[in-house]
């Protein structure tokens, strides 16, 4: 949950100063600092639980490529205005459905961090979705620009619900919820939505996958990290 968050909110922050309108420069500028802010509860978590010295800006700032656990959907480039809003939107329908299900994780330390994020990720869902509905059903220019970022963003969604062994044991002990739980729910909604937005969901069934594992992160990743962690790598405990 943080390494998505982490990875978004930094994608997003690269909007500020060149959104295409004052607000929405702010409104992309105030998402990631909700996402950052969301980062440090995580993996602050994250870094009590395994107990080896280190905190939330260690696993943010000196990690590898290897060791992130994102979603490949977060990490893809921003594009366009549209493929930004699209991959968000894809992604905060899904994240909104994860926290609330989180919330009544049986781990109190959870529960809260989702019950305090879930707040602002209903605004992102909503903001999102709005946004993908005025834009798709638009003029035709941005139609055509939503089309092609759904078409391209759709195969990287299927990740979002793939099981893997942490899963199983995560939801075994009432932790979180399978992620393939999440689907039928999350489809509903998109598939309205998008539906509104007169975009057609692509028929392929094909799923990117590899980010969760850390099996296989695409090239994006990494140049992202070494912009985001330059600073803390050329001068190691550099505070301000």
């Amino acid at each position: 949950m943080g390494d998505n968050t982490l990875v978004l909110g930094h994608r997003l922050s690269e909007w500020c100063g060149l959104g295409p309108a004052l607000e929405e420069d702010i409104a992309l500028a105030n998402t990631a600092l909700d996402l950052i802010g969301q980062t440090q509860m995580w993996l602050g978590l994250a870094a009590e639980v395994e107990e080896q010295g280190r905190d939330a800006d260690d696993l943010a700032m000196l990690r590898d490529v290897w060791d992130f656990r994102n979603l490949l959907l977060v990490e893809r480039p921003n594009g366009d205005f549209g493929l930004t809003m699209m991959r968000s939107f894809l992604f905060d329908h899904w994240h909104h459905a994860m926290l609330s299900r989180l919330t009544a994780s049986s781990d109190e330390r959870v529960a809260a961090i989702a019950a305090k994020a879930v707040k602002e990720v209903s605004y992102h869902a909503e903001r999102s979705a709005e946004m993908v509905i005025g834009l798709g059903d638009g003029t035709e220019e941005s139609h055509r620009r939503m089309r092609a970022a759904l078409d391209t963003l759709w195969p990287y969604t299927g990740e979002m619900f793939v099981n893997d062994d942490v899963d199983e044991r995560l939801a075994r002990a009432g932790i979180a919820p399978l992620p393939t739980d999440l689907r039928g729910g999350w489809e509903e909604t998109v598939r309205d939505i998008l539906a509104r937005a007169t975009l057609t969901v692509p028929e392929e069934g094909f799923a990117h996958a590899g980010g969760r594992s850390g099996a296989r992160h695409s090239e994006h990743l990494g140049h992202m990290l070494t912009q985001m962690q330059w600073l803390q790598r050329a001068y190691p405990g550099a505070t301000w």
